[in-house]
């Protein structure tokens, strides 16, 4: 019997981006697969925060193409890239310090609306949403604390639920264990588990190798801005390419 290759969710041909004279991405293509947990990992400046910007729209790439499931979306603002099925969260987190948990919820699905949300102002159906959003990944009970007031790991908790607030069919997390505490970060890798039994598609920047390995079903290798390795977890950790670049071995 035939095997087909599960199908191409996201594609880049290419793609380069440049500060000054250095090239934070150097024509790289690199395919993600559908319905799968994907890690793209590397050494630290190896250009895998600007692959992201460049793939959700916040920068403009200098060449190459992106292409989402057939669909060509390079240099699109970030507001269409999400409306065609794609969110992200942010190394640093990006939640609104003086607003509540519920708050930063609706703003997340509704931020045209800022000043109408600022005091909790919603339809039922978004505050519903939100709501069971915030029980799914446990902070509930933090609904109306200002969100400064939350250790970071619920911060990263709130950011994770915020973007669920969008239904995006994939969802790209940068460095979602980053500073964060061994139980909490077990319950995020629990939560992309069961989202992506769901059908949710992840591709994960992370520099938690134990995380990396234990969760995905493929490795993408970035190194100078480019990918130089790929494959499942196992074919990865025993790559010399990779050792090289992480060990200079």
């Amino acid at each position: 019997m035939t095997t087909h290759p599960p199908p191409r969710s996201l594609e880049t041909e290419g793609l380069t981006k440049s500060f000054g004279g250095v090239r934070a991405v150097d024509g790289a293509t690199v395919t993600f697969r559908h319905g799968r947990i994907n890690a793209l990992i590397g050494p630290n400046g190896s250009g895998k925060t600007t692959f992201f910007n460049c793939v959700t729209g916040m920068i403009r790439p200098d060449a190459g193409t992106v292409t989402y499931r057939g669909q060509q979306i390079t240099g699109r603002p970030p507001h269409r890239i999400a409306r065609a099925g794609i969110g992200r969260s942010f190394q640093l987190c990006r939640v609104f310090p003086r607003m509540t948990v519920l708050e930063n919820m609706l703003v997340a699905v509704r931020p045209a609306r800022l000043r109408d949300l600022v005091g909790g102002a919603g339809s039922p159906a978004e505050t519903d949403k939100a709501r069971r959003l915030l029980v799914r990944v446990g902070i509930d009970h933090l609904e109306n604390v200002e969100a400064a007031n939350l250790s970071y790991g619920q911060q990263k908790l709130l950011e994770l639920a915020g973007v669920l607030m969008g239904d995006p069919d994939t969802i790209m997390l940068d460095e979602p264990a980053g500073g964060v505490n061994p139980a909490l970060i077990g319950r995020i890798g629990t939560l992309i588990r069961e989202l992506n039994d769901e059908g949710k598609t992840f591709l994960v920047v992370e520099h938690n190798m134990d995380m990396v390995m234990s969760l995905s079903h493929h490795v993408v290798v970035f190194d100078r801005g480019r990918p130089i390795a790929e494959g499942p977890p196992s074919a990865v950790r025993a790559d010399p390419r990779v050792l090289e670049a992480y060990l200079g071995i």
